[in-house]
């Protein structure tokens, strides 16, 4: 028996990562390559041609992704109705790799603009229902300045009413 030591994390791979579902995966691929410059490290179709697994990486980070798999409990966004989470994408150029996204369909969810808390950021929803965030750090704030400017920000009166 081999007796080398494992690594209990995958080179390449970070603590988190995250695991999409969604409808067409095959198609979500192809998305992810033009809206994203995802890079296809590897896809497992099963045996009735749905991706059982695929592996994707976006500048440093790797993701997985599958089909939906219902008999699994393996639901994507547009199956649910909505997503709770929203992935977070740091780039050198919000603006380019936003407009990128929205080129190549994503539907605008928060225009981009430049943030108290030091980013320029928007959000964009893909044609599957992920969510992505898309940012460039422009300055830094420090965690006094990111509450002063919070506070100075105005409230949804009618979520004060509720």
């Amino acid at each position: 028996m081999n007796a080398s030591k494992v690594s209990a994390i995958p080179e390449g791979m970070h603590t988190i990562t995250p695991h999409l579902a969604c409808e067409r995966a095959a198609e979500a691929i192809d998305f992810y390559k033009q809206a994203f410059g995802a890079e296809e490290l590897s896809r497992f179709p099963g045996a009735d041609g749905r991706i059982m697994h695929a592996a994707l990486r976006i500048g440093d980070s790797v993701f997985f992704l599958a089909n939906e798999f219902p008999e699994w409990n393996s639901f994507g966004p547009l199956a649910l109705k909505g997503t709770t989470v929203t992935i977070q994408l740091y780039v050198p150029d919000a603006d380019s790799a936003f407009q990128q996204a929205v080129d190549a369909g994503a539907k605008v969810v928060m225009p981009l603009d430049d943030m108290f808390w030091g980013d320029r950021y928007g959000t964009v929803e893909d044609p599957f229902g992920h969510r992505w965030s898309i940012a460039t750090r422009k300055r830094n704030v420090t965690i006094e300045e990111m509450r002063e400017a919070a506070r100075r920000m105005p409230t949804n009166s009618s979520a004060e009413k509720e």
